[in-house]
């Protein structure tokens, strides 16, 4: 049996990558009437997909026509593992492949769509540790920026390994209403099975965060939900953060009000991805790129 392909938004479009080789499904949206002030390559967490950035539960909750609306070119990419890419690597990648990977197909991206004045990284979770660590490894010239949501450096004493999340659990979630109702019967679309190497990545996330931490030299913004449970994120834990991103040029850490951990299908989305795309406004104006 089949199953039918998850709704989009209207605008929201599907696309595949070749990630020299490995072919990785994403969304896309493109503003509607103009070339785009920049792109926005967002990054899905473990047991997600794409599909976590165009939320159906309410009609202002996707990321990518938010974007789209207010220039930005949104991209939502399938890593390794999810999406297209599953039948090649049913095991998935671990860690730095992902980062490579990810890298690859950016550079697939740019010569296949107008980017605009660069890229900009947002991503959720799992999804930021790829993030950080293509920002550390694969720094292209145009990578203006890193956001990062449900993703710190030291996980809480009672983080949850993992598996629950590869049982499609929604134990970490946060209150229950902070998200609308619609919310568990529309988000099954975009659960997916964790892959078996990036499972076993997950725990080694501290050490691997201590040795790349220090290449970052981009913006990075953090973004802690308030209901976070995964990640510490109180005053010790945040000033560590902050020290060993010691190369990054500015470094913003913000918290979202109302939100649980998968802050892009709660109520509090729209406000957090109007936080992230003003955080980038602020990159593309210290390029000396303005909106008039």
């Amino acid at each position: 049996m089949t199953t039918a392909p998850a709704a989009l938004s209207r605008g929201v479009r599907r696309i595949s990558l070749d990630a020299d080789g490995i072919p990785l499904s994403a969304l896309l949206c493109e503003p509607r009437d103009s070339a785009p002030r920049a792109t926005v390559v967002a990054v899905h967490g473990a047991g997600m997909s794409a599909g976590y950035f165009d939320g159906q539960a309410l009609p202002d909750l996707s990321l990518l026509t938010l974007g789209a609306r207010l220039g930005f070119t949104v991209l939502a990419v399938d890593r390794p593992g999810y999406g297209r890419s599953t039948g090649l690597l049913p095991e998935g990648q671990a860690l730095a492949e992902q980062a490579a990977t990810l890298a690859a197909a950016l550079r697939d991206h740019r010569a296949r769509f107008p980017t605009g004045a660069g890229l900009f990284l947002l991503a959720h979770s799992f999804g930021g540790k790829v993030a950080l660590l293509t920002a550390a490894d694969h720094c292209a010239p145009d990578l203006l920026g890193v956001e990062i949501s449900g993703c710190g450096h030291r996980y809480a004493p009672d983080a949850h390994s993992g598996a629950d999340a590869a049982r499609g659990g929604r134990r970490s979630w946060g209150p229950l209403r902070l998200y609308p109702p619609g919310t568990f019967t529309t988000g099954g679309s975009i659960l997916a099975p964790v892959p078996p190497l990036e499972q076993a990545d997950i725990v080694r996330w501290p050490e691997v965060f201590r040795g790349a931490a220090g290449r970052v030299r981009v913006p990075v913004r953090f973004t802690f939900a308030e209901h976070e449970a995964w990640w510490r994120h109180d005053p010790e834990a945040l000033a560590e953060l902050r020290s060993r991103l010691s190369a990054a040029p500015r470094l913003c850490i913000d918290r979202q009000p109302g939100a649980g951990h998968n802050i892009s299908l709660g109520y509090a989305a729209r406000s957090y991805h109007l936080r992230c795309l003003g955080f980038f406004e602020d990159c593309l104006l210290q390029q000396g790129v303005t909106y008039c």
